[in-house]
């Protein structure tokens, strides 16, 4: 066979190649996007405003970061989002004021069905939520500022806050004595911060035994750390005998002192906390650990709820200005009944209902789970 004719037939086999794949992807797009439309179309009940965007996209703006707890909300909204057929975004700013901001504007002239937005602390959040209502764009806020609740179409949520410090207070009060001297790790200016030292000052006014020896508290992308050393200087200053508990308003608090207080050796002093993740677990179950209680909202959970309430927004359901997620408390005691380790996922089996909520999950919700489920 001469070069020309070769030429002719590698040419030939080329062309039926690239007809043959550019058909192949045709059909598999085309078919893809027929039967996503069907399935959808075919949900009985299915709000209008659902069934007739394209494509719904969210967005999760989170103030603090840095943590664990953090990480576990983002990821139960994204997860739960997903699974409704959303494209969800996330951003922490990790404590920055101004990148929070920032995420907000580009979301508010981003494209985004509805924002989800999480520890805004300042008025500015509320002017930020303003506009983005004024642009028809639905938002819920995860422990923010309160004055959120009175623009029209936001809900505010939080974990009961109340609950939780009083869990807490009370496991320590339990354990510790109506004497007790304790050392307070708090910081100002969060919404639910703000909210648990409300009940710890009504403690305190109940016991008037309870001594507080000291105080402090740093919010940041590195708080556990910072934590950690200043519990440790602090350890320094008190010798045994000198201080019986340490009531922490936050996990990454919590785990912080944790480390100081195994490194110091100083395991007679123990920790009540607020919050709780895999790593928290970890540390409440080593042996001679000091954290003794925590009460805690799962966080993924909260994340899931959040992005539920936003997709019945989106949809022109009903929604509350307000709402409050259940807490529960986990102590030493449950988690050494355990024959293995406990983690966020088996804690269920120690608290009944761990991790798992009905709140606003509706009936069209669960039929697009079965099409886009996980």
């Amino acid at each position: 066979m001469t070069n020309k004719k070769l030429r002719s037939v590698f040419g030939l086999l080329m062309a039926i190649v690239i007809i043959a794949t550019g058909c192949g992807q045709a059909k598999t797009e085309g078919n893809t996007g027929a039967t996503a439309g069907t399935d959808k179309a075919s949900i009985e009940n299915l709000p209008a405003a659902i069934a007739e965007k394209k494509d719904i996209k969210l967005m999760v703006i989170r103030k603090i970061g840095g943590d664990d707890h953090t990480a576990q909300y983002l990821a139960g909204a994204k997860q739960e989002g997903e699974s409704l057929g959303f494209k969800v975004d996330t951003f922490s700013a990790n404590g920055d004021t101004a990148k929070f901001h920032d995420a907000i504007a580009q979301a508010t002239d981003g494209g985004y069905d509805g924002v989800v937005i999480s520890h805004g602390d300042d008025p500015a959040t509320v002017e930020a939520v303003q506009k983005l209502t004024d642009k028809g764009i639905p938002v819920v806020a995860f422990d923010s500022v309160g004055e959120l609740s009175a623009i029209p179409g936001v809900t505010l949520t939080s974990q009961d806050d109340e609950a939780l410090a009083q869990f807490s207070l009370d496991q320590l009060v339990k354990e510790k004595g109506e004497e007790a001297k304790i050392v307070y790790l708090w910081v100002d200016g969060f919404p639910p911060m703000i909210r648990r030292n409300k009940v710890y000052q009504d403690t305190l006014a109940k016991y008037p035994g309870i001594k507080e020896v000291e105080r402090f508290g740093v919010a940041n992308n590195n708080t556990s750390v910072d934590t950690q050393n200043a519990v440790a200087a602090m350890l320094t200053k008190h010798p045994k005998g000198e201080i019986d508990a340490i009531f922490a308003t936050w996990d990454a608090f919590a785990i912080g002192a944790a480390r100081a207080i195994i490194e110091a050796g100083r395991t007679e002093i123990k920790i009540y906390g607020i919050d709780v993740s895999n790593a928290d677990l970890q540390v409440m179950q080593e042996e001679n650990s000091p954290w003794a209680a925590t009460a805690a909202v799962d966080p993924k959970m909260i994340g899931a709820v959040n992005v539920r309430l936003l997709a019945k927004k989106i949809a022109g359901e009903e929604t509350p200005a307000t709402y409050n997620l259940e807490a529960a408390l986990i102590d030493q005691a449950e988690l050494s009944k355990s024959a293995d380790p406990v983690n966020m996922v088996s804690l269920a089996t120690i608290i009944p209902g761990w991790g798992t909520t009905g709140a606003f999950l509706e009936d069209w919700m669960k039929s697009l789970k079965t099409i886009y489920g996980k």
